[in-house]
């Protein structure tokens, strides 16, 4: 239960204790200041109001994944990364990692660029996920996606960027967890495979789960669909 006189830097290290995640004070101090660099922009980069609440729902949301057993492995790209959750926490915490960051709006892409300038093991990419995937097809052992879309069109955008053997991390809601199974399908098209569904609780009353998806088979050259396409008419 959250202590009301807790700081934010407190709820954080409580968070990331519940949560089973190794979290140094310093380094969850530099994401708490995250959240201030956030609520200083003078564009709407989130619609969290407030540090205490992006604790919560973008600082611990993000953390579960690094929750053991830990899903993130090798190079990662974080597809959709808007304000930086939950991308700049994992190059936060996973500082020998090389970790993309691939955001379409140019504004918020600027924003990730400064808000990683001391972070060496990050690359902003100001792009769609669709051009990268073009590129560099196959090039990444872990692809995470939050707040991006729903679970259909969010699989096609991840697949064709992981490598063989890699895993695709979807943060999800209720609706997206019930309609797992429904994906299957459309998963297996694309090379993927159900691994886990991961329920976690990173706030009190959460409801969420990491679903998460293994690359046991190349994607298709015919996707990722021209930009747009896999939003606007999802694969189901």
């Amino acid at each position: 239960m959250k202590h009301p006189s807790a700081s934010p830097l407190q709820r954080l290290t409580a968070a990331a204790a519940r949560l089973g995640v190794d979290l140094p004070v310093p380094r969850a101090a530099e994401l708490v200041a995250l959240l201030d660099r956030v609520a200083l922009e003078p564009q709407n980069l989130t619609s969290v109001d407030g540090v205490e609440e992006g604790v919560d729902r973008h600082l611990a949301d993000s953390l579960t994944a690094l929750a053991p057993p830990p899903l993130i492995e090798g190079a990662v790209c974080d597809i959709g990364s808007g304000a930086g959750f939950p991308g700049l926490v994992l190059a936060h915490c996973l500082p020998w990692q090389q970790v993309t960051l691939v955001e379409s709006e140019r504004r918020k892409a600027e924003w990730l660029r400064r808000a990683s300038a001391g972070l060496p093991n990050v690359r902003v990419v100001h792009d769609r996920s669709e051009s990268l995937a073009r590129r560099s097809r196959e090039s990444f052992t872990t692809v995470t996606a939050r707040a991006v879309a729903a679970l259909v069109p969010c699989l096609e955008l991840a697949a064709p960027l992981l490598a063989p053997g890699g895993r695709a991390v979807l943060w999800a809601g209720p609706r997206d967890r019930a309609g797992a199974a429904a994906a299957e399908p459309v998963a297996r098209d694309l090379g993927l495979t159900p691994e886990e569904i991961r329920d976690v609780v990173p706030f009190p009353d959460a409801r969420r789960a990491l679903l998460v998806y293994r690359k046991t088979a190349p994607t298709p050259g015919r996707y990722p669909r021209r930009p747009g396409r896999a939003v606007a008419r999802p694969l189901a």
